[in-house]
């Protein structure tokens, strides 16, 4: 996070004050909307959600009633609630949305300004394995041998795509890298003022169920709770770092979901009815969570399943999971550019 806007957030958190009640009478946020054209993103994991109108975005939470607009600014409202897995606000709530959603802005556009790509594994580590015979030759088939090729087209295609772009390898040879030296690389990226960066970490499953198959993104869980400012950020009152690292981890963590779900969408499009999705899910991973930015972990197959380890063997089979894993990028950084994104790294 830039220290720019940290200021601009601090200063509206020492402005914030008293406490709107909730109106009686309540809306479905969905349904409306719906009605009105906004773009709703909704975990119910972390009861966080972002609502998107016009380039612009508001990020909320179920029982809090201060909002944080386009990343950069706080405002207070009636807080939204949760019940029977209906999300309800107050007309105020809308109206302040709408309201807001018709306010133009001059202020310089967010973009996503690094992606790092990082194979798991590698060197002396081979991850899963898997040997079986194809053609009167007897083939083994290693983890780190699959991310790394993966990794390698990822990189391609993105450096051919986005020029403008920093595209890093935390390995682009068979070499051991520590879970801590991979996140350190992603953490020190240097980045210009209003840009963020995205963590993408590539992997092979395995599972003591031979038959288990299919491939998987992961994000961090919002249970974990990590440090992603620096306590100096916060100014000379200590009260405010939590509440501002809080906001940030918060804010990563709905756009890795989203990176999460355009990833899996891109990996079923391409990949077909080879194997199955398995979903999105939420996972406390090391070198997930040690990475300060948003961050996926992509879990392509199961090399442990005799058939998937064939797929995993083919050439054609990855270039299609990395295409796919391509357009789940591709189609996340058009929608965070277009909204003017709702992160910044620092």
């Amino acid at each position: 996070m830039k220290t720019g806007k940290l200021r601009l957030l601090i200063t509206a958190l020492l402005l914030v004050s008293g406490i709107s009640a909730f109106c009686a009478e309540s809306v479905q946020l969905l349904a409306k909307a719906e009605e009105s054209g906004i773009l709703i993103y909704w975990d119910s994991l972390s009861q966080t959600g972002l609502m998107e109108k016009n380039g612009h975005q508001i990020s909320f939470r179920a029982g809090d009633n201060i909002v944080l607009l386009d990343d950069r600014k706080l405002s207070l409202t009636d807080a939204p609630v949760v019940e029977k897995g209906a999300i309800l606000v107050s007309q105020k709530f809308f109206d302040d949305a709408e309201s807001f959603f018709k306010t133009e802005s001059g202020e310089s556009p967010y973009r996503v300004g690094a992606i790092l790509i990082d194979p798991g594994h590698g060197g002396k580590d081979p991850g899963a394995m898997q040997t079986f015979h194809e053609g009167g030759k007897t083939l083994t088939v290693r983890e780190k041998d699959i991310t790394l090729s993966v990794g390698k087209m990822l990189y391609a295609r993105l450096k051919t795509a986005y020029p403008d772009k920093q595209i890093i390898l935390t390995r682009d040879t068979d070499k051991f890298l520590s879970l801590g030296e991979r996140t350190d690389i992603a953490n020190s990226v240097k980045l210009n003022d209003n840009e963020a960066i995205l963590y993408v970490s590539v992997h092979v499953n395995a599972s003591l169920d031979k038959k288990a198959s299919g491939y998987e993104v992961w994000y961090l869980s919002p249970g974990y709770r990590r440090t992603v400012i620096d306590k100096s950020d916060a100014g000379d009152d200590s009260t405010l770092f939590p509440i501002l690292n809080g906001m940030m981890e918060e804010e990563y963590t709905q756009e890795s979901i989203l990176i999460a779900k355009f990833i899996m969408d891109g990996l079923q499009a391409q990949i077909g009815d080879r194997t199955k999705p398995r979903g999105i899910k939420a996972e406390e991973w090391f070198v997930v969570r040690n990475a300060n930015m948003p961050s996926v972990l992509i879990e392509l197959g199961f090399l442990t399943n005799y058939a998937e380890a064939q797929n995993l063997s083919s050439t054609l089979y990855l270039q299609k999971a990395s295409l796919g894993i391509y357009n789940g990028i591709s189609d996340f950084i058009t929608h965070f550019e277009r909204s003017r994104g709702f992160t910044s790294s620092k």
